[in-house]
């Protein structure tokens, strides 16, 4: 492939990804080769730099952190990893593991945190494969894939409820990240990769050791996924393509064993949430999805994975609760989305630890702006359906907490109600108001966008 000398590195590598999907396209059993001389390419070690500082993050067990790398020459620093990969003497260390809590409260799942060579190598891997595998992705996976998200997810949901699919499987795997086989795994990727060190530098991420950090800052080294052969380290930027690539095998088995046409079901997918909706018996579904993961040594949470009907019954999805939803007025009923409870107490569960005593020697404006950013990246993923309640009971709990914190901060104890007023906080402290001036907010006119391909569900507030 000629390039242009006068594009950019950013453009040279849109281009060559272009060129690799248009070819994996066109080609479905076509295996690629001479890949890794492109990962330690100048051009795709910068993009994958930018990517990685973009999204910022902790350093890893090494402590070398984006400002220290920044400090002492981003370019020596690329250079080396291109030589250490050119030479074939590149070796990545140990993952830093965290334990982030979940929307229960007192449960929490484990992060990996790989070194910033690992995650910008990871990443010019990423932007290699990438192309290439998602010209067999399937339809049905929504996440982590260009030009979808998680609202197209519920979306879709939303479409096959109204066109009769009302049985549903709402599936839960148990541990799919860490359950994912090395040996299945790697012949998926195989299938389309016959570079023999691009292959070997997978695997290496595959096995890297794990180092747990407890809560009185104790660590302990393991490698659970060498000794079991098994997982894929969550936080790496490799994890994503590599779970959508082998949730693809169980989706494929879905629609080529004839189970979609036989049940009438469709699958939707996003990273390891899935669920089938039908027009067979759920019961029957779910015992089939069973069979499937078994399979493909994967682990469906029996116990957790429910069989319904909806409307009747209803049930939620990415935040979402999904069935029916009544009308303001009193006036009928629709199959339509809204927030989940559980999605509205984990926002105000951050809110008030936003506005605990342990902030109260912070500015107004720095605690406003937190307030102001923590609640719309909410109101902008939560645009889908009856999403009017919700924004006022944030907005209520928000102005309450920020109230308690200006009492406490400036010692107030009569008058509140008055020197803190809701008015007051809105228009002089500017504390962001989800209602009822919606729709000057982006993710008002999101929902006016989204109106048309959602049907009811997508009403503007």
């Amino acid at each position: 492939m000629t390039t242009d000398k006068r594009l950019t590195g950013s453009d040279k590598v849109r281009r060559f990804q272009t060129v690799l999907h248009e070819k994996a396209k066109e080609e479905p059993e076509r295996r690629f080769h001479a890949l890794i001389d492109k990962v330690y390419r100048m051009d795709f070690l910068w993009e994958a730099w930018r990517m990685v500082r973009r999204n910022g993050g902790s350093p890893g067990v090494d402590g070398e952190s984006i400002a220290d790398i920044e400090a002492s020459g981003v370019e020596a620093w690329l250079r080396e990893l291109s030589r250490e990969l050119r030479e074939g003497i590149y070796q990545p260390q140990a993952v830093r593991q965290v334990l982030i809590p979940k929307k229960t409260p007192g449960k929490f799942r484990p992060l990996g945190i790989p070194c910033l060579r690992d995650r910008v190598i990871q990443t010019a891997a990423m932007l290699i494969l990438s192309p290439i595998f998602e010209a067999d992705l399937q339809p049905e996976q929504y996440g982590y894939r260009p030009g979808r998200n998680a609202q197209d997810a519920v979306r879709r949901i939303h479409r096959l409820l109204n066109s009769g699919h009302n049985e549903v499987v709402d599936a839960d795997l148990s541990n799919y990240f860490g359950e994912i086989p090395h040996a299945e795994l790697m012949k998926s990727i195989a299938r389309r990769v016959s570079d023999g060190r691009m292959l070997g530098l997978i695997k290496s991420w595959l096995v890297m050791p794990v180092v747990e950090e407890d809560e009185k800052g104790g660590k302990r080294r393991t490698n659970r996924a060498r000794k079991e052969r098994k997982g894929t380290p969550q936080g790496s930027p490799i994890s994503p393509l590599l779970s959508n690539l082998y949730m693809r095998r169980f989706i494929l088995g879905w629609k080529q064993l004839g189970y979609a046409r036989y049940f009438g079901a469709q699958i939707v997918c996003y990273a390891d949430d899935f669920c089938i909706l039908g027009r067979a018996p759920a019961a029957e579904m779910q015992r089939i999805a069973k069979v499937l993961m078994d399979k493909l040594k994967l682990r469906l949470n029996v116990q957790k994975t429910r069989c319904l009907r909806c409307p009747e019954e209803s049930f939620e999805f990415l935040g979402y609760r999904i069935g029916w939803n009544y009308r303001p007025n009193g006036k009928g009923r629709y199959i339509g989305t809204r927030p989940s409870a559980s999605s509205i107490q984990s926002i105000c569960r951050k809110i008030s630890e936003q506005t605990s005593r342990k902030y109260g020697l912070l500015d107004a404006e720095e605690i406003v702006q937190r307030l102001n950013w923590m609640i719309s990246g909410w109101a902008n993923y939560f645009v889908l359906g009856q999403v009017s309640p919700s924004y006022r009971a944030i907005d209520l709990h928000t102005s309450k907490r920020l109230r308690q914190w200006f009492c406490r901060k400036h010692k107030v104890t009569a008058g509140k109600h008055v020197q803190f007023s809701d008015v007051n906080l809105w228009e002089t402290y500017g504390l962001r108001r989800l209602v009822p001036k919606t729709r000057d907010l982006p993710w008002a006119k999101s929902c006016v966008q989204l109106k048309a391909g959602c049907g009811k569900t997508a009403r503007p507030v």
